[in-house]
């Protein structure tokens, strides 16, 4: 009997009595043990799946589509889509055809430090093609940004959430050896390491293809103690060196939106080194000596800037974006 897949993604020629449905992906294995290549089996929630000779691959899922009122559209390569973008908060995300959607997920970013205070890390940024999407309603977090910190280190921002898939919030960043806590924060990228008189401080770590480490720093005299830069989604912050605090790392470009936009770039390092970092490519805050740092910016998961002075600057709240093919 000739099978085939109708415009809707559904099985026809086949009557359903003939595939065995399964609950989980664990019960067809276990019901399986040894499947021949082109047998066909139906796991709830998954969808029609067949054995290529390899393993289990989609076979009656097509793409996903969502109710909620498009952000925009475009068309790209002759293939047209829609998107939406979620900016704060919590809220749902309603899938009426289960399938495929490509889905952004940016992170909140972390705030720099105060008192000798280093850039804060990005949010993570994690980009996820032909993520399958049930019909349901899907509950969407958009993580915010690290509240600037005027005692020394800075406050790691939160992570954005959708269907199983999280972007880690940056880590805050590092400040002067002289506050009783100066250890930079780890998340998406690291925080960078705060100004020290002696050994250097502690730079936080990225989670792995989500971002990267904060700069490090080396020991300077009272009147020049360089910050590192917080960490970006596409590079490391930079190290301080003598007189001069690290730039934050920059960001990833994406085109979700039809667009290349910059996000999850690191902030500045500042402190008392004449030279205050910048804060790299993404929405990362800058770095200065008084009185607080610049900000991250809103939607881009940013680092905020370092400062020697008052206040760090705030993280910039994370974004998430589902496209699906209309």
């Amino acid at each position: 009997m000739a099978v085939s897949i109708d415009g809707a993604g559904s099985l026809t020629g086949l009557d359903a009595v003939d595939v065995p449905v399964y609950a989980t992906a664990a019960a067809r294995n276990a019901a399986i043990p040894s499947p021949v290549a082109g047998q066909i089996v139906f796991v709830t929630g998954t969808g029609l799946l067949v054995y290529n000779g390899t393993a289990w691959v989609s076979l009656g899922a097509g793409n996903a589509n969502f109710t909620n009122t498009a952000t925009g559209s475009y068309t790209d390569a002759g293939i047209d889509y829609k998107f939406v973008s979620f900016l704060s908060g919590t809220t749902n995300l309603v899938i009426d055809r289960a399938g495929f959607a490509d889905i952004l997920l940016v992170g909140g970013g972390g705030s720099g430090g105060s008192f000798g205070g280093a850039g804060g890390g990005a949010g993570g940024h994690l980009y996820v093609t032909s993520h399958y999407l049930s019909a349901a309603s899907h509950a969407v977090t958009v993580g915010a940004g690290g509240v600037g910190n005027t005692t020394g280190e800075g406050n790691n921002g939160t992570a954005s959430q959708l269907a199983g898939l999280f972007a880690v919030g940056g880590g805050g960043a590092g400040a002067a050896n002289s506050n009783a806590s100066a250890v930079a924060g780890s998340g998406g990228s690291g925080g960078g390491s705060g100004s020290t008189a002696s050994a250097p401080n502690t730079a936080g770590s990225g989670v792995t293809n989500q971002g990267n480490s904060g700069g490090s720093t080396i020991a300077g005299s009272t009147s020049n103690r360089p910050t590192g830069g917080g960490g970006g989604a596409g590079a490391v912050g930079a190290n301080g060196t003598t007189g001069v605090s690290g730039n934050g790392g920059a960001g990833l470009a994406n085109s979700i939106t039809g667009s290349s936009v910059t996000r999850a770039g690191g902030g500045g390092g500042g402190g008392s080194a004449p030279t205050s970092g910048t804060g790299g490519t993404g929405g990362g805050g800058n770095g200065a000596y008084a009185p607080a740092g610049g900000a991250g910016t809103a939607n881009t998961g940013g680092g905020g800037g370092g400062s020697d002075q008052v206040l760090g600057g705030a993280g910039g709240s994370g974004i998430v974006v589902i496209r699906v093919v209309v």
